[in-house]
Protein backbone atom coordinates (compact mmCIF):
# COMPACT_ATOMS: atom_id res chain seq x y z
CA UNK A 1 0.00 0.00 0.00
CA UNK A 2 1.54 3.32 -1.05
CA UNK A 3 1.56 6.47 1.10
CA UNK A 4 -1.37 8.08 -0.70
CA UNK A 5 -3.54 4.96 -0.36
CA UNK A 6 -2.71 4.72 3.34
CA UNK A 7 -3.54 8.40 3.82
CA UNK A 8 -6.83 8.05 1.97
CA UNK A 9 -7.86 4.99 3.94
CA UNK A 10 -6.94 6.50 7.29
CA UNK A 11 -8.60 9.82 6.54
CA UNK A 12 -11.79 8.12 5.38
CA UNK A 13 -12.15 6.24 8.65
CA UNK A 14 -10.85 9.10 10.83
CA UNK A 15 -7.69 7.39 12.16
CA UNK A 16 -4.64 9.44 13.07
CA UNK A 17 -6.04 12.61 11.55
CA UNK A 18 -3.75 15.05 13.37
CA UNK A 19 -0.61 13.11 12.50
CA UNK A 20 -1.67 12.63 8.89
CA UNK A 21 -2.59 16.28 8.47
CA UNK A 22 0.86 17.27 9.75
CA UNK A 23 2.53 14.89 7.33
CA UNK A 24 0.55 16.20 4.39
CA UNK A 25 1.23 19.81 5.38
CA UNK A 26 4.94 19.13 5.40
CA UNK A 27 4.75 18.45 1.67
CA UNK A 28 2.54 21.47 0.96
CA UNK A 29 -0.53 20.98 -1.21
CA UNK A 30 -1.00 17.48 -2.68
CA UNK A 31 0.27 17.24 -6.28
CA UNK A 32 -1.85 15.97 -9.18
CA UNK A 33 -0.23 13.44 -11.46
CA UNK A 34 -0.56 14.02 -15.21
CA UNK A 35 -2.53 11.21 -16.85
CA UNK A 36 -5.18 10.57 -19.50
CA UNK A 37 -8.10 9.97 -17.14
CA UNK A 38 -8.89 11.05 -13.62
CA UNK A 39 -11.33 9.87 -11.00
CA UNK A 40 -13.01 13.14 -10.07
CA UNK A 41 -15.29 13.72 -7.10
CA UNK A 42 -18.01 16.35 -7.20
CA UNK A 43 -19.88 16.71 -3.90
CA UNK A 44 -23.04 18.69 -4.63
CA UNK A 45 -24.77 20.19 -1.61
CA UNK A 46 -28.36 19.94 -2.88
CA UNK A 47 -30.46 19.81 -6.05
CA UNK A 48 -33.57 21.72 -5.07
CA UNK A 49 -33.30 24.63 -7.51
CA UNK A 50 -32.38 25.36 -11.15
CA UNK A 51 -28.98 26.83 -10.23
CA UNK A 52 -27.76 23.67 -8.49
CA UNK A 53 -29.20 21.41 -11.17
CA UNK A 54 -27.42 23.43 -13.87
CA UNK A 55 -24.14 23.28 -11.96
CA UNK A 56 -24.29 19.49 -11.58
CA UNK A 57 -25.19 19.09 -15.26
CA UNK A 58 -22.19 21.24 -16.17
CA UNK A 59 -19.88 18.81 -14.38
CA UNK A 60 -21.52 15.79 -16.03
CA UNK A 61 -21.33 17.44 -19.47
CA UNK A 62 -17.65 18.22 -18.93
CA UNK A 63 -16.67 14.77 -17.65
CA UNK A 64 -16.12 12.95 -20.95
CA UNK A 65 -14.55 15.94 -22.69
CA UNK A 66 -12.05 16.33 -19.86
CA UNK A 67 -11.24 12.65 -19.33
CA UNK A 68 -13.03 12.31 -16.01
CA UNK A 69 -14.57 9.29 -14.38
CA UNK A 70 -16.97 11.41 -12.38
CA UNK A 71 -18.32 10.44 -8.98
CA UNK A 72 -21.10 12.92 -8.18
CA UNK A 73 -23.13 12.96 -4.98
CA UNK A 74 -26.02 15.03 -3.63
CA UNK A 75 -26.08 15.94 0.06
CA UNK A 76 -29.75 17.00 -0.10
CA UNK A 77 -29.08 20.15 1.90
CA UNK A 78 -27.30 18.41 4.78
CA UNK A 79 -23.81 19.56 5.76
CA UNK A 80 -23.30 16.32 7.72
CA UNK A 81 -24.19 14.20 4.69
CA UNK A 82 -21.87 16.26 2.51
CA UNK A 83 -18.99 15.51 4.88
CA UNK A 84 -19.94 11.81 4.73
CA UNK A 85 -20.11 11.99 0.91
CA UNK A 86 -16.55 13.32 0.80
CA UNK A 87 -15.42 10.55 3.18
CA UNK A 88 -16.90 8.02 0.76
CA UNK A 89 -15.16 9.60 -2.21
CA UNK A 90 -11.83 9.51 -0.38
CA UNK A 91 -12.36 5.81 0.30
CA UNK A 92 -13.06 5.27 -3.42
CA UNK A 93 -9.69 6.76 -4.30
CA UNK A 94 -10.61 9.94 -6.15
CA UNK A 95 -7.73 11.91 -7.69
CA UNK A 96 -9.24 15.35 -7.16
CA UNK A 97 -12.23 16.85 -5.34
CA UNK A 98 -14.53 19.69 -6.37
CA UNK A 99 -16.60 20.83 -3.42
CA UNK A 100 -19.34 23.48 -3.12
CA UNK A 101 -19.60 23.61 0.70
CA UNK A 102 -23.10 24.10 2.05
CA UNK A 103 -21.83 26.13 5.01
CA UNK A 104 -18.55 27.83 5.85
CA UNK A 105 -17.64 25.99 9.06
CA UNK A 106 -19.21 22.48 8.98
CA UNK A 107 -17.42 21.50 5.75
CA UNK A 108 -13.93 22.30 7.01
CA UNK A 109 -13.41 18.69 8.23
CA UNK A 110 -14.07 17.45 4.69
CA UNK A 111 -11.48 19.85 3.29
CA UNK A 112 -8.92 18.80 5.89
CA UNK A 113 -9.55 15.08 5.37
CA UNK A 114 -9.13 15.40 1.61
CA UNK A 115 -5.80 17.15 2.03
CA UNK A 116 -4.65 14.58 4.58
CA UNK A 117 -5.51 11.88 2.04
CA UNK A 118 -3.32 13.55 -0.58
CA UNK A 119 -6.26 14.74 -2.70
CA UNK A 120 -6.14 18.23 -4.25
CA UNK A 121 -9.37 20.05 -3.42
CA UNK A 122 -10.99 22.95 -5.23
CA UNK A 123 -13.88 24.81 -3.61
CA UNK A 124 -16.56 25.69 -6.12
CA UNK A 125 -19.08 28.58 -5.91
CA UNK A 126 -18.84 28.71 -2.09
CA UNK A 127 -15.90 28.90 0.27
CA UNK A 128 -15.18 27.97 3.88
CA UNK A 129 -14.18 30.03 6.91
CA UNK A 130 -10.89 31.71 5.89
CA UNK A 131 -9.82 31.91 9.53
CA UNK A 132 -9.57 28.11 9.62
CA UNK A 133 -8.94 26.85 6.08
CA UNK A 134 -7.07 28.84 3.44
CA UNK A 135 -6.41 28.49 -0.30
CA UNK A 136 -2.86 27.52 -1.14
CA UNK A 137 -2.53 25.85 2.25
CA UNK A 138 -5.53 23.63 3.01
CA UNK A 139 -7.13 23.56 -0.43
CA UNK A 140 -5.83 24.59 -3.83
CA UNK A 141 -8.20 27.41 -4.78
CA UNK A 142 -11.69 28.85 -4.69
CA UNK A 143 -13.51 28.97 -8.02
CA UNK A 144 -16.33 31.47 -7.93
CA UNK A 145 -17.84 34.91 -8.06
CA UNK A 146 -17.27 37.99 -5.94
CA UNK A 147 -20.40 37.75 -3.79
CA UNK A 148 -19.76 41.05 -2.04
CA UNK A 149 -19.52 42.77 -5.41
CA UNK A 150 -22.76 41.09 -6.52
CA UNK A 151 -24.60 42.58 -3.54
CA UNK A 152 -22.94 45.95 -4.12
CA UNK A 153 -23.97 46.03 -7.78
CA UNK A 154 -27.58 45.21 -6.90
CA UNK A 155 -27.57 48.02 -4.31
CA UNK A 156 -26.09 50.53 -6.73
CA UNK A 157 -28.63 49.65 -9.43
CA UNK A 158 -31.42 49.96 -6.87
CA UNK A 159 -30.27 53.42 -5.83
CA UNK A 160 -30.15 54.55 -9.45
CA UNK A 161 -33.55 53.14 -10.42
CA UNK A 162 -35.78 53.42 -7.33
CA UNK A 163 -38.50 55.99 -8.04
CA UNK A 164 -39.72 56.67 -4.49
CA UNK A 165 -38.41 59.08 -1.90
CA UNK A 166 -37.81 56.57 0.89
CA UNK A 167 -36.89 52.93 0.43
CA UNK A 168 -38.43 50.45 2.87
CA UNK A 169 -36.38 47.30 2.26
CA UNK A 170 -36.99 43.66 3.11
CA UNK A 171 -33.99 41.37 2.59
CA UNK A 172 -34.38 37.64 1.93
CA UNK A 173 -31.11 36.01 2.93
CA UNK A 174 -29.63 32.78 1.64
CA UNK A 175 -28.54 29.77 3.69
CA UNK A 176 -27.42 30.90 7.14
CA UNK A 177 -23.66 30.53 7.51
CA UNK A 178 -22.95 30.19 3.77
CA UNK A 179 -20.42 32.46 2.09
CA UNK A 180 -22.86 33.74 -0.59
CA UNK A 181 -25.41 34.76 2.05
CA UNK A 182 -22.79 36.41 4.26
CA UNK A 183 -21.15 38.32 1.42
CA UNK A 184 -24.25 39.25 -0.57
CA UNK A 185 -25.68 40.75 2.58
CA UNK A 186 -22.51 42.68 3.33
CA UNK A 187 -22.18 44.06 -0.21
CA UNK A 188 -25.77 45.30 -0.29
CA UNK A 189 -26.09 46.44 3.32
CA UNK A 190 -22.83 48.41 3.32
CA UNK A 191 -23.98 50.48 0.34
CA UNK A 192 -27.46 51.08 1.73
CA UNK A 193 -26.04 52.13 5.12
CA UNK A 194 -24.58 55.19 3.40
CA UNK A 195 -28.01 56.47 2.32
CA UNK A 196 -30.42 57.91 4.90
CA UNK A 197 -33.42 57.43 2.62
CA UNK A 198 -32.89 53.66 2.54
CA UNK A 199 -33.88 51.49 5.52
CA UNK A 200 -33.64 47.70 5.78
CA UNK A 201 -36.59 46.98 8.09
CA UNK A 202 -36.27 43.18 8.10
CA UNK A 203 -33.75 40.55 7.03
CA UNK A 204 -34.48 36.83 7.28
CA UNK A 205 -33.21 33.62 5.71
CA UNK A 206 -35.22 31.89 3.01
CA UNK A 207 -32.45 29.29 2.53
CA UNK A 208 -32.13 30.11 -1.20
CA UNK A 209 -35.44 28.25 -1.76
CA UNK A 210 -38.48 29.50 -3.69
CA UNK A 211 -41.19 28.13 -1.44
CA UNK A 212 -39.46 29.18 1.77
CA UNK A 213 -38.80 32.60 0.25
CA UNK A 214 -42.52 32.91 -0.42
CA UNK A 215 -43.40 31.89 3.14
CA UNK A 216 -40.89 34.30 4.68
CA UNK A 217 -42.12 37.12 2.44
CA UNK A 218 -45.72 36.44 3.47
CA UNK A 219 -44.74 36.76 7.15
CA UNK A 220 -42.58 39.85 6.68
CA UNK A 221 -45.25 41.52 4.58
CA UNK A 222 -47.68 41.31 7.49
CA UNK A 223 -45.17 43.03 9.78
CA UNK A 224 -44.06 45.55 7.15
CA UNK A 225 -46.94 46.24 4.76
CA UNK A 226 -45.26 49.44 3.55
CA UNK A 227 -42.28 47.60 2.03
CA UNK A 228 -41.40 48.92 -1.43
CA UNK A 229 -38.08 47.16 -2.13
CA UNK A 230 -37.30 43.44 -1.83
CA UNK A 231 -33.69 42.32 -2.11
CA UNK A 232 -33.39 38.55 -2.48
CA UNK A 233 -30.01 36.79 -2.29
CA UNK A 234 -31.06 34.58 -5.20
CA UNK A 235 -33.68 34.41 -7.93
CA UNK A 236 -35.57 31.48 -6.43
CA UNK A 237 -36.42 33.51 -3.33
CA UNK A 238 -37.19 36.52 -5.51
CA UNK A 239 -39.75 34.50 -7.49
CA UNK A 240 -41.23 33.29 -4.20
CA UNK A 241 -41.46 36.90 -3.00
CA UNK A 242 -43.26 37.89 -6.21
CA UNK A 243 -45.81 35.12 -5.59
CA UNK A 244 -46.36 36.29 -2.00
CA UNK A 245 -46.75 39.91 -3.02
CA UNK A 246 -49.25 39.10 -5.75
CA UNK A 247 -51.30 36.95 -3.38
CA UNK A 248 -51.42 39.96 -1.04
CA UNK A 249 -52.70 42.21 -3.82
CA UNK A 250 -49.41 44.04 -4.36
CA UNK A 251 -47.91 44.72 -7.78
CA UNK A 252 -44.26 43.64 -8.12
CA UNK A 253 -42.48 45.96 -10.48
CA UNK A 254 -44.94 48.78 -9.84
CA UNK A 255 -45.38 49.41 -6.11
CA UNK A 256 -42.58 47.02 -5.01
CA UNK A 257 -39.16 46.87 -6.67
CA UNK A 258 -37.69 43.33 -6.74
CA UNK A 259 -33.91 42.96 -7.09
CA UNK A 260 -31.92 39.75 -6.99
CA UNK A 261 -28.89 37.65 -7.94
CA UNK A 262 -28.31 34.56 -10.14
CA UNK A 263 -29.59 35.23 -13.67
CA UNK A 264 -32.00 32.29 -14.03
CA UNK A 265 -34.46 31.91 -16.88
CA UNK A 266 -37.41 32.57 -14.56
CA UNK A 267 -35.80 35.78 -13.32
CA UNK A 268 -35.10 37.03 -16.83
CA UNK A 269 -38.71 36.29 -17.74
CA UNK A 270 -39.85 38.20 -14.65
CA UNK A 271 -37.77 41.17 -15.80
CA UNK A 272 -39.30 40.95 -19.27
CA UNK A 273 -42.76 40.81 -17.66
CA UNK A 274 -41.97 43.92 -15.63
CA UNK A 275 -42.12 42.17 -12.25
CA UNK A 276 -38.40 42.29 -11.41
CA UNK A 277 -35.91 45.10 -11.88
CA UNK A 278 -32.50 43.47 -11.98
CA UNK A 279 -30.62 40.25 -11.40
CA UNK A 280 -26.82 40.06 -11.26
CA UNK A 281 -25.51 36.88 -12.87
CA UNK A 282 -23.88 34.16 -10.78
CA UNK A 283 -22.99 31.52 -13.34
CA UNK A 284 -23.48 27.84 -12.43
CA UNK A 285 -21.49 26.54 -15.41
CA UNK A 286 -18.34 25.52 -13.53
CA UNK A 287 -17.52 22.30 -15.40
CA UNK A 288 -15.28 23.77 -18.14
CA UNK A 289 -13.54 26.08 -15.66
CA UNK A 290 -12.92 23.14 -13.30
CA UNK A 291 -11.39 21.16 -16.17
CA UNK A 292 -9.12 24.03 -17.18
CA UNK A 293 -7.89 24.77 -13.66
CA UNK A 294 -7.34 21.10 -12.86
CA UNK A 295 -5.23 20.66 -16.01
CA UNK A 296 -3.18 23.72 -15.14
CA UNK A 297 -2.56 22.29 -11.69
CA UNK A 298 -1.53 18.91 -13.09
CA UNK A 299 0.95 20.74 -15.36
CA UNK A 300 2.63 22.15 -12.28
CA UNK A 301 1.28 25.69 -12.54
CA UNK A 302 0.67 27.72 -9.41
CA UNK A 303 -3.07 28.36 -9.21
CA UNK A 304 -4.25 31.74 -8.00
CA UNK A 305 -6.05 31.43 -4.63
CA UNK A 306 -9.25 32.84 -6.13
CA UNK A 307 -10.15 31.93 -9.71
CA UNK A 308 -12.73 34.66 -10.14
CA UNK A 309 -15.78 34.34 -12.34
CA UNK A 310 -16.93 37.54 -14.05
CA UNK A 311 -20.68 38.15 -13.80
CA UNK A 312 -23.01 40.06 -16.08
CA UNK A 313 -26.00 42.13 -15.03
CA UNK A 314 -29.48 41.63 -16.51
CA UNK A 315 -32.11 44.36 -16.74
CA UNK A 316 -34.98 45.22 -19.08
CA UNK A 317 -32.34 46.40 -21.56
CA UNK A 318 -30.88 42.95 -22.19
CA UNK A 319 -33.07 40.28 -20.52
CA UNK A 320 -34.91 39.27 -23.71
CA UNK A 321 -31.76 38.77 -25.76
CA UNK A 322 -30.25 36.53 -23.06
CA UNK A 323 -33.37 34.50 -22.25
CA UNK A 324 -32.64 31.64 -24.68
CA UNK A 325 -29.24 30.95 -23.11
CA UNK A 326 -30.44 31.11 -19.52
CA UNK A 327 -30.87 28.04 -17.30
Amino acid sequence: MNRRTMLATAAAIGIGFVTLATAASADGLPPLEKKDRYKVGFSQMESNNPWRIAETKSFHDTAEKCGWDLIATDAAGSAAKQVADVDSMIAQGIDVLFLPPREEKPLIPAVMKAKAAGIPTFLVDRSVDPNVARPGEHFVAFLGSDFIDQGRRVAEWTLENFKGEKGIIVELEGTTGSSPANDRRKGFDDVMAQHDNMTIVASQSGDFARDLGRQVMETLLQAHPDVNIVYAHNDEMAIGAIQALELAGRKPGEDVLIVSIDGTRDALQAIIDGKMGVTVESSPFFGPLACEVMQRYANGETIEPWVQVKDRIFTSANAAENLAGAY
